[in-house]
C-alpha cells in the first residue's frame, strides 16, 4: 500500500496459489545467458539471502563455470544488486502507473475515499501473493541489514510513498476518511500484507491451518481490508457509514 491506485491491476484471482518455484536448471534457446543467470540468482537469493549464497552454486546451476558468470556481473554485489532491483521493477511499474493514474478509467468506478484504499490494498495483496520470491527477497534486506533496500530502493520508493501519504491526507480533509497518521498507515499497511506472507510458517502453526491455501489467503484480504475499512470509513451516531 505505497500508493493509491485509480484502478485495479489485471492480476490472477487472490485466491490463486504463488507460482511454482523456477526450475533447477534454466535452459532455453531464447534466453539470455544474462537473463538465465538472473532468474537463477534470483531464486538461490530468496532462498539463502545475501551471505547464504553461493555464485558456485548459480553459475552450476545455470550450466556456466564462474569466470563466465563473472563477464556478465564483475562481483556477487553487483549480481545481488541486479536481481533485487528487477525483483521491484514489477512493483515500481505497478505503483508509478497507479499512482500516475488521476480518475478511474471504468465508468461507475470511484477513485477517492474508502474505495480507492480498498483497490490499492487488494491489488497489493494479490502482487505480493504472485510474487513469493519478491516477498523473501524483501525480508532477507531487512533481516540483513543490506545497504541495497536503505539506499537505493528507499531512494525510489520515497515519491511512492509520498504520493500515497499526500492522498490519504487529501481525503482526510475532503471528510471521506477518517483522520490518522497518514505516513504510519502506509507503512502498517505494507506490513500487513507483507508480513503475513514473509511469515506463512509461524502463521500456519498458530493459525493450524495451511496460510497460503486459496481460502486462507481470501480470509486473510477480507480481515485486512475490514480492520482499514473500521478505521477509515466515517461512520454516524447510528453506526453506519457516511458517504461524501
Amino acid at each position: 500500500m505505497l500508493a493509491l491506485a485509480s484502478r485495479e491491476c489485471k492480476f490472477r484471482s487472490v485466491v490463486s496459489r504463488p507460482r511454482e518455484p523456477y526450475p533447477r536448471r534454466v535452459t532455453s534457446s531464447v534466453v539470455s545467458t544474462r537473463e538465465t543467470i538472473l532468474v537463477v540468482a534470483r531464486q538461490r537469493f530468496a532462498e539463502r539471502g545475501f551471505s547464504g549464497t553461493s555464485l558456485n552454486d548459480i553459475a552450476e546451476e545455470v550450466g556456466i563455470r564462474t569466470p563466465s558468470l563473472f563477464h556478465h556481473f564483475p562481483s556477487k554485489l553487483a549480481l545481488y544488486r541486479a536481481v533485487l532491483l528487477d525483483a521491484f521493477d514489477d512493483w515500481f511499474e505497478l505503483m508509478d502507473q497507479t499512482t500516475n493514474q488521476g480518475h478511474s478509467s471504468l465508468p461507475g468506478e470511484q477513485s477517492e475515499g474508502w474505495p480507492q484504499v480498498e483497490r490499492v490494498v487488494r491489488t497489493a495483496f494479490r502482487f505480493f501473493v504472485e510474487r513469493p520470491d519478491f516477498v523473501r527477497l524483501a525480508r532477507w534486506e531487512a533481516l540483513e541489514g543490506g545497504t541495497v533496500l536503505v539506499e537505493e530502493l528507499a531512494t525510489v520508493l520515497r515519491p511512492l510513498f509520498e504520493r500515497g501519504v499526500r492522498f490519504l491526507e487529501q481525503e482526510m480533509d475532503a471528510g471521506r476518511i477518517r483522520r490518522c497518521d497518514a505516513r504510519r498507515l502506509v507503512i502498517t499497511g505494507y506490513g500487513a500484507v507483507l508480513s503475513y506472507l514473509s511469515d506463512a510458517p509461524l502463521v500456519g502453526s498458530l493459525l493450524g491451518e495451511d496460510p497460503l491455501a486459496p481460502a486462507a489467503l481470501a480470509t486473510e484480504q477480507e480481515h485486512v481490508l475490514d480492520l482499514f475499512r473500521h478505521a477509515l470509513v466515517p461512520w454516524d451516531a447510528d453506526g453506519l457509514p457516511i458517504s461524501r
